[in-house]
């Protein structure tokens, strides 16, 4: 029981060394303002066009910021949830389809 714990906190600590390393982007409308996510949901960098920049609107600015980040968020998501499932799968098989 506790080497099975052991290998699971193991496939665990890759599970999300892997997340680290996929990154997602989220565009806004126009591709004005993209944001990267890595599969850890963590923000890796956050892109605003010259164009939008020149314009100086900061609401705009913001908006499509948030928007651009939503879509990232989902599609970081996504990514955990499948690897969560796949994980889940591969340690415990009769849990795979809980997750």
């Amino acid at each position: 029981m506790f080497g099975k714990m052991m290998e699971m906190k193991q496939k665990m600590e890759e599970m999300k060394q892997r997340l680290d390393q996929i990154s997602v982007t989220g565009n806004s409308p126009g591709e004005d303002v993209i944001v990267q996510i890595n599969g850890n949901k963590k923000l890796i960098g956050i892109t605003i066009s010259p164009e939008l920049a020149a314009r100086g609107d900061a609401d705009e600015i913001a908006e499509l910021t948030m928007v651009a980040f939503q879509r990232a968020m989902e599609k970081a998501e996504n990514v955990n949830e499948s690897e969560m499932r796949s994980a889940a799968g591969n340690l415990l098989p009769g849990l795979g389809g809980m997750f």
